[in-house]
């Protein structure tokens, strides 16, 4: 049978208003967020299941602000060597994970922020008097561990200590294992990390930090490349989590009292 034009209509409205009715914001998608899972007090994976860190903090905020509750956040692991690759493909929308601005990665993603300023550090044996500056790693009877694919490994080929063996490792917490285990020297990587290995129950008075600056590593989320929008809607929300207070109680929650941060740098990417 025929329906007439005026019955095609109305139910055209009809679906619209239903689909209305039913949608916006609350029924997105959810958001895909690459985070670190071994680092204590900046990305971290609970035994429960539960995620803790300052990254996840941010994280969580800039979720908030662009309109995503708590249970609209997925959180993936990403190691340090495939976190663009992990954003390029759509694997993640955004990466929250100690993740380093610089001019190389520039070319692959965008990035907002920075959000975090931290210093490359090493971390020693509490018990090991031998090593209290960079030179002293200097020597191929030293060993040093950092990550693959880490701005801290590339640092420390070039300028650190190039007559050091060098172990690369797929991440922190397998560097920690050898350093407790006596099977390398040093750790190095940002002072931030190596801050929340040092206060993790179980570690507590086996390492220290040397107290060094070896680089300036300014915190970014990272996306996907040309996200212009979502670049200024997210460093929008980094503003605003520096000016209510926000980003200085998850600083102090998730790096401890005695942990020496700076004030939040200025954002410098994007609008």
């Amino acid at each position: 049978m025929k329906v007439p034009q005026a019955g095609v209509i109305a139910a055209v409205i009809g679906l619209s208003l239903t689909a209305s009715a039913c949608g916006g914001a609350d029924d997105k998608g959810p958001l895909s967020v690459g985070i670190k899972f071994d680092q204590p007090g900046v990305g971290m994976r609970e035994p429960d299941g539960t995620f803790t860190g300052f990254d996840v903090d941010v994280a969580t905020y800039i979720a908030k602000e662009l309109g995503y509750p708590k249970d609209k956040i997925v959180f993936k692991e990403v190691l340090s060597n495939d976190r663009e690759l992990l954003i390029e493909y759509n694997e993640v929308d955004i990466v929250a994970a100690s993740y380093s601005i610089n001019d190389k990665r520039k070319q692959k993603v965008d990035f907002a922020g920075p959000y975090f300023l931290a210093h490359q550090d090493l971390m020693v044996r509490a018990d090991d008097p031998t090593i209290t500056k960079a030179e002293d790693l200097n020597n191929p009877n030293k060993r040093l561990c950092s990550v693959t694919g880490s701005t801290s490994a590339e640092n420390v080929r070039k300028n650190l200590a190039p007559k050091a063996s060098l172990l690369q490792l797929d991440g922190y917490s397998e560097c920690v294992v050898a350093l407790k285990e006596g099977l390398v020297d040093a750790l190095t990587t940002d002072n931030s990390i190596l801050a929340g290995y040092t206060a993790r129950k179980g570690n507590e008075g086996k390492f220290r930090l040397i107290g060094l600056s070896l680089s300036s590593e300014n915190y970014g989320i990272g996306m996907k490349k040309g996200s212009g929008e979502l670049q200024v809607k997210i460093n929008n929300a980094i503003r605003k989590m520096v000016e209510d207070g926000t980003w200085e109680a998850a600083v102090k929650k998730n790096f401890g009292p005695d942990y020496k941060y700076e004030a939040a740098p200025a954002i410098t990417t994007g609008s």
